[in-house]
């Protein structure tokens, strides 16, 4: 017998995958990876060794201990960009384009606690211990801190950033004189040197655009110092002693000591810091186009915690993202996170090099002084446009940021005002920022978050635009849930659609969602919606009390309209009811029970465009006459605007 030979095996092609890669995750070739990093570098460097340099002209630091932590803070920020961009595991780093650096806010409470403690490195130590614990708190409360964020609206943020901002201005102006140890506000060539930077910045930014006008106060330090050489004020002897090659060490300064007071006054700072990141973590993902959620929140706060703490052990100081690079990463939109991990082995590439930190050491006090007032300030203005969105027509809001401002100032120009308390509050609250932080962030818990249970009268709380975009699906369908009478699935297929680059595209989904939806899906929401005619009969026909709230959501009028929020539903969304007489009321009542019977659903009016009681009737009496289809579309449209006011209402 012949063997049967086997049948060929049919060989199918492999499948590739055609999934698209996502912009944030493409890597460029290495040619444009070297130049992008390097860019983020530049663009980030000025603004990074700022701090420590600060920091040890205040507490009274020598030169080669300054070299030492522009070094270390320049190897720890490469460290912590590499981690936030790249990722550790799958909880730590958001794996954005974000660049981590040495918070501003940390400034002025270091320097405090550095000083309470007898400056110098007996200070710094102080300092550290305090960085680490409040960096392993961030870390551990990462989860919480981004639930917590509600107590940080606007008005908080916007009067922290202000503070800081204003704050900082007397450590630029010290530095613009001469400097801490020896000030010479009537030397004309100190203030020469601070304005001639200053005005450099400013040109610089004026005339360049793009990249170039990112790197203005860079360009300002060099051309500042390249000016003040001639006059003997740049001593390059620590370039020349400095070695080529050299590695931070743990705890170079000794062990960290720790202070119950300086660590609270610390974890003040990292709170304000989350707030800092969470808003750079919003904006990035809005730029690169990749939905950000509670859970990328928390694991950027955990980068931004365990980079503190790594920090602490070396040497360093507290971090979070770099907003100078989030605005690049709009200019260039280069979106890949891998530019952002290069620009990370540079910084530490150069934090190993203890020439480079005692070039940036050599930058005379003037001189720095003039880059640190452009930057400051600019802070300040960020807090002030911050304020801009906060509805200052609510009294409660100005006594907080008010307050808040005051109480910052207060301490900034009397700093020894803070002796008069215990030595442990004197860390805490002997630094304007901090002081100032307290108290915003107090009395907005004091007359937002405490008291009476919410009830018709009162405001629920606006939803910043920026937070809309980091809920998850159950939050963002409770939150706009209230836009509408009834349960719908519209809130959910609007939170898969994002997420949006603006309130008004968020605004416009909704509306598009609610028309797509199935008939049998806006007919059951319609009759959610109260009838008008049987409202107008009852006892607060005239508008008299307050609408009973729904889910805590704003408060309803009696044709489904919302009111502003904690505002009672009469006198402006009622106010087309009140007019109405007695026979008046007769008539519109008979004409919503005959369009009941009619269409099978009540008479849905949006009384904030409803007109006066005229133009109520008659188009109660033109309803009446429209086909059935025509009907359950303008009934749709007048839910579409009721829901239109609630989101303006809404949305901050």
């Amino acid at each position: 017998m012949t063997s049967r030979s086997p049948l060929p095996s049919l060989r199918l092609p492999r499948r590739r995958s055609t999934a698209p890669v996502h912009p944030v995750d493409a890597v460029p070739p290495p040619g444009r990876l070297a130049v992008y990093g390097m860019q983020h570098v530049l663009a980030f460097y000025a603004g990074a060794v700022v701090v420590p340099i600060l920091l040890a002209s205040a507490i009274g630091l020598d030169e080669r201990q300054l070299i030492h932590l522009i070094n270390a803070d320049l190897f720890t920020c490469g460290i912590a960009s590499i981690v936030q961009s790249v990722g550790l595991g799958r909880r730590i780093g958001v794996r954005l384009p974000l660049l981590q650096g040495v918070t501003f806010t940390a400034v002025s409470p270091m320097i405090a606690i550095g000083l309470a403690a007898g400056g110098g490195t007996e200070g710094l130590t102080t300092i550290y211990g305090a960085v680490i614990v409040a960096g392993l708190v961030t870390f551990f409360a990462a989860p919480y801190v981004a639930r917590l964020l509600r107590f940080f609206p606007p008005v908080v943020t916007g009067t922290v950033i202000t503070v800081i901002g204003l704050a900082l201005l007397p450590v630029a102006a010290t530095d613009a004189v001469g400097g801490a140890e020896a000030p010479d506000p009537g030397n004309p060539l100190y203030l020469a040197l601070a304005l001639g930077t200053l005005t450099v910045i400013v040109l610089i930014q004026r005339i360049f655009r793009g990249f170039l006008a990112t790197v203005a106060v860079l360009a300002g330090l060099v051309l500042g110092t390249l000016a003040a050489a001639p006059f003997g004020l740049v001593d390059l002897h620590g370039v020349a002693e400095s070695d080529w090659v050299g590695v931070t060490t743990p705890f170079h300064f000794g062990w960290p000591q720790f202070s119950l007071a300086a660590i609270l006054s610390m974890i003040v700072v990292m709170m304000i810091t989350a707030v800092e990141t969470t808003g750079d973590v919003i904006a990035t993902g809005e730029i690169v186009g990749k939905r950000v959620g509670s859970d990328d929140v928390a694991r950027a706060l955990r980068a931004d915690g365990a980079a503190t703490t790594l920090g602490g052990v070396l040497n360093s100081f507290p971090y979070t993202c770099f907003a100078e690079n989030v605005g690049l990463v709009r200019l260039t939109r280069v979106s890949s996170r891998w530019v952002v991990a290069a620009a990370g082995v540079f910084m530490l590439l150069i934090g190993l090099v203890p020439k480079a930190g005692a070039l940036v050491a050599a930058v005379p006090h003037p001189v720095l002084g003039g880059a640190a007032l452009a930057m400051f300030a600019t802070v300040a203005v960020v807090g002030i446009q911050t304020l801009s969105k906060v509805d200052f027509t609510d009294h409660r809001n100005v006594v907080v940021a008010g307050s808040g401002i005051g109480v910052a100032l207060f301490v900034t120009v009397e700093p020894d005002v803070a002796q008069a308390l215990p030595q442990w509050a004197q860390i805490v609250l002997g630094s304007g920022i901090t002081a100032g932080s307290v108290v915003a962030i107090g009395l907005n818990l004091l007359f937002f978050h405490t008291g009476r249970r919410r009830t018709a009268r009162s405001r629920p709380a606006a939803v910043p635009a920026e937070r809309a975009a980091t809920l998850d699906r159950a939050e963002f369908t409770d939150v706009f849930g209230r836009l509408f009478e009834g349960p719908t699935p519209v809130p959910a297929r609007v939170h898969a659609r994002g997420p949006f680059d603006t309130p008004a595209a968020l605004r416009a989904a909704f509306q598009e969602e609610l028309f797509a939806a199935p008939v049998e899906e806006q007919r059951e929401l319609m009759a959610h919606y109260p009838d008008l005619g049987g409202l107008v009969t009852g006892p607060d026909a005239a508008g008299d009390r307050a609408a009973a709230p729904d889910r805590d959501g704003p408060g309803r009028d009696v044709a489904g309209d919302s009111v502003a929020p904690g505002v009672l539903a009469v006198r402006r969304d009622r106010a087309g009811l009140a007019l109405l007489d007695g026979d008046d009321r007769a008539e519109l009542a008979g004409l919503a029970a005959e369009y009941r019977e009619r269409f099978g659903f009540p008479l849905i009016v949006c009384l904030r465009d409803a007109g006066d009681r005229a133009a109520l009737l008659a188009t109660a009496r033109r309803r009446l006459g429209h086909p059935p289809a025509q009907e359950h579309a303008a009934a749709l449209v007048e839910i579409a605007k009721v829901a239109g006011h609630r989101f303006d209402d809404l949305v901050r």
